[in-house]
């Protein structure tokens, strides 16, 4: 009898991992441009670089050859790559920044603390422009100038032009209700366009000065206005020079403000970066206009092994992703792949882009100033690293704590007789405050009494935790705080205890902190979980810094409260009708006065409101006179 031989069961082939899989990869790999992404554990993002050939470059990696060790650990780390093809490298080199930048893979040097800055926009979608600040994209028609690299230097370039050119800065709403002058006609910064006090060709004629003197143009419209001081001397007409003279004074106290104002340079970027310590610094200057617009520092995520053109072509990447670009980009040193860099700016910009190194002159003393601030600000904030590192270090030994914390938390709550109630979260770790961190909490649950801090700490830290649990569960990595800091006693910490435990991550060390008598600052009490009441020394830095926590939480709680409790004060019933968007509400406010005129107002008169149907009209009717 023949029996069939037993079939062995099949074995499954290892997957691969670090050189061995990007080797596997690599033969797949397109030839042409694009972009390439290396994934670790749990799909998490090491890397993302671009290529002219992806296949050669990704081969590069598993030949195990010229890797600094970071390379190397990045490789190892590898299980999994994803590819996007593009039709050029400069298109590879723009989707590369885009990508970094959103999901700041651990190995690529990344943009931190990103922000937008604050322009200046002439709107062109009203007879009479308006001009005022302006931040984010260009949804308004209009000219825009900028970038300012603060909120002081476009408040005072606004306060400027507002003295020099009489240009209006309120909104549409308030301009068309006028039927009289405002104040700031009466203070002489408004020309009054609202009541007619200044012709459209007069007012016009003001806005085009304010343009030439944002474009550069300042000498020419001091000039001229000197000239029409002159003609208005000789005419006897004194009120009129003397108003022409306040002009020209406020056009050259901006000039003499600006601290550097060059000479050679009309519209430029200036980068200066300084490496140290596997930390970097880089200063970012704006000229326009032939001014000083203002500077700014940033800290990327950077490594050792980084020099300072492959940190400078990587950050100018990613900071123009959201930025005006200017036509000319100075550098401390040449970014990687300059011309690269040029064309994909260019292509951004539609004009072309240049970036220079400069060697002397005006423009090489400009690029000196800000290495030399760079420099400074590097100095300035690893000194304070090591600060920081002290503190935290003290606070884990006088709180108890297994380590240094990486991210406290800090929690506090605000209201008026439990009115517009609102708690807040703030985060601080080694780099200090960290504000893109902050959270604000709107007071939902309904059966909490009026004022009940307990209550409304339960539901704080109920809604906070809650979020984390689950997301961990759902297989994702949410950050996890190292220490939770209360604004309260006991009873406080009672309450939130009870919420931990429900949620399971009453491993979270959590501190209450007291206020001491009289509410006297160096005589809190602090409050642990299992022990007595403690304080510190009164003089001890530790101290300060829970305080200076303390404090930040409470700005942060109290500025939120009030930002709300203005927004319900100023909150019209209009907003609550269906249908009634902020059109028909302009409309209706302006037919009628107030939200008053409004309820008064019989169905056929709301009616013949533009955009206001009979059945809207029928709605909003009833809104105000529901027993009818």
């Amino acid at each position: 009898m023949i029996r069939p031989m037993s079939e062995s069961p099949p074995v499954e082939k290892p997957a691969l991992i670090g050189a061995d899989l990007i080797r596997d990869e690599a033969r797949r790999a397109p030839e042409g441009p694009g972009v390439y992404r290396m994934l670790g554990e749990g799909a998490e993002v090491l890397y993302v670089g671009k290529a002219r050939s992806l296949k050669k470059r990704v081969m590069q990696y598993a030949q195990g050859r010229f890797h600094t060790q970071r390379i190397a650990h990045m490789v190892h780390l590898t299980r999994a790559m994803e590819f996007v093809t593009t039709s050029t490298e400069t298109e590879a080199l723009l989707l590369e920044s885009n990508l970094i930048k959103h999901l700041k893979p651990r190995f690529n040097v990344v943009l931190r603390d990103d922000k937008s800055f604050a322009e200046i926009v002439v709107r062109r979608d009203h007879p009479a422009p308006q001009i005022k600040k302006h931040r984010g994209a260009h949804t308004i028609e209009g000219d825009y100038f900028g970038p300012f690299a603060s909120t002081w230097a476009v408040n005072r370039t606004l306060n400027t032009l507002q003295k020099a050119f009489l240009l209006r800065t309120c909104s549409d709403s308030v301009f068309d209700s006028r039927t009289r002058p405002c104040m700031l006609h009466q203070i002489k910064r408004c020309s009054a366009p609202c009541v007619d006090y200044v012709t459209p060709a007069e007012y016009d004629a003001l806005v085009g000065e304010a343009e030439a003197f944002l474009r550069g143009k300042s000498r020419e419209v001091m000039d001229r206005l000197s000239k029409e001081m002159g003609e208005a001397s000789d005419d006897l007409d004194f009120e009129r020079a003397a108003r022409l003279r306040d002009r020209i004074r406020a056009l050259a106290a901006i000039a003499m403000e600006q601290s550097v104002n060059p000479e050679t340079v009309d519209e430029a970027d200036v980068f200066a970066v300084h490496a140290e310590g596997g930390q970097a610094c880089v200063q970012v200057f704006f000229f326009r206009a032939g001014q000083n617009w203002g500077n700014w520092a940033y800290f990327p995520r950077v490594d050792k092994s980084d020099d300072e053109s492959s940190i400078l072509g990587a950050f100018m990447g990613q900071f123009y992703e959201n930025k005006p670009i200017p036509r000319l980009i100075l550098c401390s040193h040449a970014p990687s792949e300059a011309v690269l860099l040029a064309d994909a700016l260019a292509l951004r910009r539609n004009r072309k882009v240049e970036i220079s190194v400069p060697r002397r002159g005006e423009k090489l003393e400009l690029v000196g100033h800000a290495l030399t601030n760079a420099r400074e600000a590097l100095g300035r904030k690893m000194s304070e690293s090591s600060g920081q590192a002290m503190l935290l270090n003290g606070l884990a030994e006088a709180l108890g704590l297994p380590g240094p914390p990486e991210r406290i938390e800090v929690y506090d709550n605000s209201h008026i007789m439990g009115t517009n109630a609102i708690g807040a979260m703030i985060v601080a770790g080694p780099e200090g405050f960290q504000k893109n961190q902050y959270r604000k909490f709107n007071i939902r649950s309904q059966d909490l009494v009026p004022g009940d801090d307990y209550g409304m700490m339960r539901e704080v830290l109920g809604r906070r935790f809650s979020r984390l649990v689950k997301e961990e569960e759902e297989g994702s990595d949410p950050i996890r705080p190292d220490l939770v800091l209360i604004d309260g006693g006991l009873g406080q910490l009672s309450a939130v205890q009870e919420v931990m435990a429900e949620l399971g991550v009453d491993d979270i060390p959590v501190v209450g902190v007291a206020k001491g008598p009289d509410r006297d600052a160096g005589l809190e009490r602090f409050f642990k979980p299992g022990e007595a009441p403690f304080m510190l020394e009164p003089k001890s830095p530790v101290l300060y810094y829970l305080q200076r926590l303390r404090d930040e939480a409470h700005r942060f709680a109290i500025g939120t409260h009030r930002t709300k409790r203005k927004m319900d004060m100023t909150r019209s019933p209009l907003d609550e009708i269906e249908g009634v968007g902020a059109k028909r509400k302009k409309a209706l406010l302006h037919a009628f006065g107030s939200a008053r005129g409004v309820s008064r107002a019989a169905v056929a008169d709301l009616a013949k409101v533009e955009g206001v149907n009979e059945a809207m009209a029928q709605r909003i009717y009833d809104f105000f006179h529901p027993s009818r």
